[in-house]
């Protein structure tokens, strides 16, 4: 029996992303994770697997460009939130099922491209999520994609002292200030039992250590780029947001530092780009 992290499913469960990617950063990073995503999908029609792909934010996306995409969440409260969804927009995602990254199931070499933009921050130690990019690897055709994603271990410090230690004294209370030093110590998040709303038990990586995670299972790294990059800081994003101009701008902006090394850990989340060789 595999084990599951009781606080992350009760966190998604609760509907922690119904509407997440539409409101603050999360514009920044749905934009940016489809544009890195669409320099690498191929014309014609390909099988995906959106390995804990939530409630299908990008599963639909991807079903709208004609892909045969398969959602696999470990979440049954999203899982049926999705189905929901999908079925009000002509079954755009093909399947929609509970299912653990760590354990597809799916045939060998089954995928063209396989999804991991949830799974490698959720699973806390290196043996889980390598059983994932394992998986990952087994169900993926040669020479097939992997895409990942991992969140900064500087995540927390830099969002408390910037866009949200402007709205109150968070930054003075001491389960706050721990709860950080576990992070950057170990990459270890376990929020304080007051931060109910603070994302779930996960491990927060440094840049080169994700992709030596993914090197280590097998793959061959492409690149990496820095999702959001700095561009997340922005203050009041969401009215900077509906200026096209100025959404346009942000945008740019991300793109001019995506691959700077220098960069990579000031950005929420970066995404790694891997080939089954």
């Amino acid at each position: 029996m595999i084990n599951v992290n009781e606080e992350v499913l009760e966190f998604y469960n609760s509907g922690a992303e119904i509407g997440r990617l539409e409101r603050g950063i999360g514009k920044i990073e749905y934009e940016r994770t489809k544009e890195i995503i669409s320099r690498y999908l191929p014309q014609e029609k390909v099988t995906i697997y959106d390995v804990g792909g939530g409630i299908g934010v990008y599963s639909k996306w991807l079903g709208q460009l004609g892909h045969e995409v398969h959602l696999i969440e470990l979440s049954p409260n999203e899982v049926d939130y999705a189905i929901k969804i999908n079925a009000t927009t002509a079954s755009l995602i093909h399947s929609i099922e509970v299912g653990d990254a760590r354990n597809i199931n799916r045939p060998d070499e089954s995928a063209d491209i396989v999804l991991l933009m949830g799974p490698m921050y959720h699973l806390t130690n290196i043996e889980d999520r390598l059983k994932a990019l394992n998986e990952a690897k087994r169900t993926l055709k040669r020479g097939g994609l992997l895409v990942s994603t991992g969140i900064t271990r500087y995540g927390s410090l830099l969002w408390g002292i910037s866009v949200y230690g402007s709205q109150n004294k968070i930054l003075d209370e001491i389960e706050f200030v721990n709860m950080i030093k576990g992070e950057i110590k170990e990459g270890q998040h376990i929020r304080p039992e007051k931060y109910s709303y603070f994302i779930a038990r996960s491990y927060f990586h440094l840049p080169k250590e994700f992709e030596n995670e993914i090197r280590n299972a097998g793959f061959s790294v492409e690149k990496s780029f820095a999702v959001e990059g700095p561009t997340w800081i922005v203050p009041r994003v969401d009215t900077v947001w509906e200026s096209e101009e100025s959404k346009k701008t942000i945008l740019d902006m991300a793109r001019m530092v995506e691959e700077d090394e220098n960069i990579m850990a000031m950005s929420p989340h970066f995404l790694t780009i891997s080939i089954k060789e």
